[in-house]
């Protein structure tokens, strides 16, 4: 698939080695230090990963992957809409709108943080967004508004399961009639935990918006910086003149070298 990129981005040279490896090195360090960070901070809320599902009411987790799914489909329309209003923002004020977001949501309980949901879903889409723009790629291009969907497949901060994680760096659909709801569908469960470890979070008893704001503000910074290694991956390939599988390749055996 051809990579839609702006004017400013075409080289005429290719990168040599030494530069391909510095780069590497930089986004493997980008894609270990924000789960990492995630982690540590959402610890604090108290309560493991694997328990926060069980705080839900069973008819929201029954729902979540429909309820995720339906999310995603309106959060790219609204995420696309919204860009030709409003320019992007840096990445800390897009934490802090987001913090904003899911202190509101926490005020409410979880009937709050359900209406709260889809719009920092939207929220967070429009980041990712922003950095594919700041890495030299038309977010109105058809395969890049793919593309950004794709880094919700590295689902979040709370996810155990490092090595699966990895899948949104090569997952790849054919820009068929149906492909956008076809990769929603098989992202969609894997986030719907996710959103869930989110929604049980903004429930614990005395947290209320504090767990709001600390979740949401950990999530923004998490997804930005799952878009600037999806992104900036492909734009080295581009950069370098190499095959993006390659590249892949030798960022995925970085992150997953004993260290």
């Amino acid at each position: 698939m051809t990579e839609t990129l702006t004017p400013d981005t075409a080289l005429t040279k290719p990168l040599d080695a030494a530069a391909v490896e510095a780069e590497l090195e930089t986004l493997a360090k980008r894609y270990r230090a924000a789960g990492g960070l995630g982690i540590q901070i959402l610890n604090l809320l108290g309560g493991s990963a694997d328990s926060l599902l069980d705080k839900l009411p069973a008819p929201v987790r029954n729902g979540l992957d429909s309820a995720t799914q339906q999310a995603l489909l309106l959060a790219m329309q609204g995420a696309n809409g919204s860009r030709r209003v409003v320019p992007d923002q840096p990445a800390g004020v897009n934490r802090a709108v987001s913090a904003a977001m899911g202190a509101a949501g926490g005020l409410g309980g979880l009937p709050g943080a359900l209406v709260e949901l889809p719009a920092t879903t939207a929220f967070l889409l429009r980041s990712i967004q922003g950095v594919a723009a700041e890495e030299g790629f038309d977010p109105e291009a058809e395969n890049v508004r793919f593309d950004c969907i794709r880094v919700f497949a590295a689902a979040g901060p709370l996810a155990s399961d490092d090595g699966a994680d990895l899948g949104f760096l090569t997952l790849r659909l054919g820009l068929t009639g149906g492909a956008l709801q076809k990769m929603i569908a098989q992202i969609a469960p894997r986030l719907s935990v996710v959103l869930g470890q989110k929604l049980a979070t903004q429930t614990v008893p005395v947290l209320g918006a504090v767990a709001g704001a600390t979740t949401n503000f950990v999530y923004a910074g998490y997804y930005q910086e799952m878009a600037r290694v999806h992104f900036g991956l492909r734009r080295l390939a581009v950069a370098a003149d190499q095959p993006h599988e390659v590249l892949v390749q030798r960022l995925q055996d970085r992150l997953l070298a004993p260290r």
